[in-house]
């Protein structure tokens, strides 16, 4: 369990103290935002899988267990972890200036339509609500250090990376997040947005519902339990 719980901070440091800060600036500014990605994709690749296997080992220490799944939290934690596939795959296919070395897209006149519409941030969306029906249905300390650390990232992420956008982009982020929202529907709710499914791409839709069908029935072969109700 400490293992896990290292491996779930660091996994946050160097998200928070590290991707987010002025500290990321000074970095990228001595060795250049190329090699800075490639460490920090590395460091984090490293931590998720520490992670990972350490979850795999404190799963079967007999820690306290909380709650457990029951029929009805499954089918609940069925349909959360398919919106959640709806707004991450997209999400990820979907050009924003919120991605990975896509800042130019802010020049495009089109910018803000699709995904983007809902929130500039799906996929950190979708991960909060994934992490949040694996919580539901796991009530023990090593997946609560898990999905937590997991919840916790993909709900301050995108403050941190909005703030990041705002240091190195002025005026032209503002203008972008006027008509965007961090959380999902709020800039259509309050009018400064249109939601528009047709813009989204039927395609993105398809290879999400095709890999969240995919990913349930491989769930017993590959994690050892069902994410059916009755099973």
């Amino acid at each position: 369990m400490t293992s896990l719980a290292a491996a779930a901070a660091a996994f946050l440091l160097i998200h928070f103290a590290v991707s987010g800060t002025r500290l990321r600036d000074a970095i990228t500014a001595r060795i250049g935002d190329g090699p800075y990605m490639g460490l920090f994709s590395l460091a984090s690749i490293a931590t998720l899988t520490w992670a990972g296997f350490a979850y795999g080992g404190a799963r079967h220490v007999a820690d306290p267990v909380w709650w457990t799944a029951t029929p009805a939290t499954k089918w609940v934690q069925l349909g959360v972890t398919f919106a959640a596939f709806l707004l991450a795959v997209p999400g990820l296919l979907t050009p924003s200036p919120t991605s990975v070395r896509q800042e130019a897209t802010l020049d495009r006149p089109d910018v803000a339509r699709g995904m983007v519409r809902i929130t500039r941030h799906p996929f950190l969306s979708g991960v909060a609500l994934w992490a949040s029906g694996h919580l539901l249905v796991n009530g023990d300390l090593a997946s609560l250090i898990l999905f937590g650390s997991l919840l916790v990232l993909s709900v301050f992420g995108p403050l941190s990376i909005d703030a990041k956008r705002r240091r190195a982009l002025g005026p032209k982020w503002d203008a972008f997040a006027a008509q965007t929202s961090a959380l999902p529907f709020a800039a259509i709710l309050q009018g400064r947005q249109s939601l528009k499914i047709g813009e989204i791409g039927w395609w993105r839709i398809a290879i999400a519902i095709v890999l969240w069908v995919a990913l349930v029935w491989a769930h017993p072969l590959i994690f050892g339990v069902s994410a059916l109700p009755g099973h």
